[in-house]
């Protein structure tokens, strides 16, 4: 492998200097703070590490478990929040209690959740389809934040017939939004095929005022680097990329520096990592049961390619004590060293699916009727 240039122009975020241009992507359930402190420890702090989903109204309302979701560790800056909303006022609400009360340093707004329970009140990726909605919630977010940044993040539309990136991606500069990050497929698409990479090259062409963030099969560092060059994009945005692998982290911190030092450990690495996330599940919750019952999600993401018998994985998978997780994992072959073919996609890989919109939805872009506050989910994190 040759030696990368160093030399990469910095990615910057409203007054935020990221560097190297590396996002973690927000992801319902899983960047919450102990994933994120992982993630940080292995990139030594580098990077952009953006919290899990958090609706406004459920923040408006000061519901008991987003006010857990937006807690950061004191470590963490700058403090990224991902909101989710459907109604201007709402989000106009939840922006200005961000900057009020001094929850965070950095606000992004989901419009690339392509779940049925978001779509079908005509959130995540079928918002932007509505550009005069969008239009007014972009202009609610950046009217009330003040000084701190807002970035948008998006699909390239609902599907092949309606896309909406590139008037979304306008719609977003002309409203003063700092920085948009584009997933190169469609709602329809789920996390299916291949994503589209010359989209995001598309968009870069069609935004040049803004960062343009890439986002969609980076499964390793070099993918990363692959993405840059090939589309011109100003960073990238990793999700199902990092699950089972926050170490990730550091690879893509040597590849932008410069080294060919990439993280390949061995299962009595990947082990010690599993412990310390349940670990820090159970601080972060108050309960060490609790935590490794939210830890179970991850186990089958960290021992993808390794040599683990379906028994020994079902027992796994139902460990709900700390003592009972590290017994189990020392019953593995930890000598085991990285396996070939470990890296690659993890993770939701449903694709070509009908996307549940409301009733009309797709009659006119440009009628907003069917919108209502009663869109907002009441509850964050998913």
């Amino acid at each position: 492998m040759t030696t990368l240039a160093p030399s990469l122009p910095l990615l910057r975020i409203g007054p935020h200097t990221v560097q190297p241009p590396v996002v973690l992507a927000p992801m319902a359930g899983i960047t919450n703070a102990p994933f994120r402190t992982l993630c940080r420890e292995f990139s030594g702090g580098k990077g952009l590490f953006v919290s899990e989903m958090i609706t406004t109204r459920a923040l408006v309302e000061r519901n008991e478990k987003t006010m857990q979701l937006i807690h950061f560790d004191a470590s963490e800056t700058p403090r990224s929040i991902q909101l989710y909303g459907v109604d201007p006022v709402t989000v106009g609400k939840a922006v200005r209690m961000i900057v009020d009360e001094g929850l965070a340093d950095h606000i992004d707004l989901n419009f690339g959740c392509p779940v049925p329970k978001v779509t079908r009140k005509g959130g995540g990726s079928a918002l932007p389809y509505k550009r005069p909605l969008l239009r007014a919630i972009l202009h609610q977010a950046v009217s009330h934040a003040g000084d701190l940044p807002v970035t948008i993040k998006m699909r390239k539309g609902i599907d092949d017939d309606h896309m909406t990136y590139l008037d979304a991606g306008r719609i977003a500069v002309e409203e003063g939004v700092t920085a948009v990050a584009l997933h190169g497929r469609t709602a329809a698409q789920h996390y299916g095929g291949t994503a589209d990479w010359d989209a995001i090259a598309r968009l870069k062409e069609h935004v040049p005022e803004i960062p343009v963030l890439g986002n969609g099969d980076i499964w390793c560092a070099d993918d990363a680097r692959r993405m840059m060059r090939e589309t011109g994009c100003d960073g990238v945005v990793v999700g199902r990329g990092c699950l089972g692998r926050p170490w990730l982290f550091g690879d893509l911190v040597s590849a932008f520096e410069g080294t060919e030092t990439r993280q390949a450990p061995g299962l009595r690495k990947v082990a010690e990592v599993m412990l310390r996330h349940a670990t820090l599940l159970g601080e972060w919750i108050g309960d060490e049961t609790r935590g490794v019952i939210d830890f179970r999600k991850h186990v089958a993401w960290y021992l993808k390619g390794f040599s683990v018998g379906s028994e020994m994985r079902k027992r796994l998978a139902v460990t709900s004590s700390l003592e009972e997780l590290g017994g189990q994992l020392r019953e593995l072959d930890l000598d085991q060293p990285w396996p070939d073919g470990a890296d690659g996609p993890r993770g939701r890989t449903s694709g070509n699916n009908r996307v549940v919109l409301p009733d009309g939805w797709l009659k006119d872009p440009y009628d907003c009727a069917g919108v209502s506050p009663d869109a907002e989910l009441d509850t964050s994190g998913g």
